[in-house]
């Protein structure tokens, strides 16, 4: 799955670590999540959707789009 979160991220200026303590996950599960090698649990998503203010279709989409 694709996502925008490490732009988001960069433009708040928050590190994958700043990340990961707002939603009380580890560095890696960020890091893990921006290079689409972990897609997130829908209470994660839910938490990411809530923190950026956006729905969560705009933080992820499918591969092919």
């Amino acid at each position: 799955m694709k996502n925008r979160l490490k732009v988001l991220r960069a433009d708040r200026d928050w590190t994958q670590a700043d990340l990961a303590d707002q939603l009380q996950v580890t560095r890696q599960t960020i890091n893990a999540i921006e290079k689409g090698k972990y897609d997130p649990s829908l209470p994660l998503a839910f938490k990411l959707a809530a923190l950026f203010g956006m729905p969560i279709e705009a933080l992820f989409s499918p591969d092919g789009e």
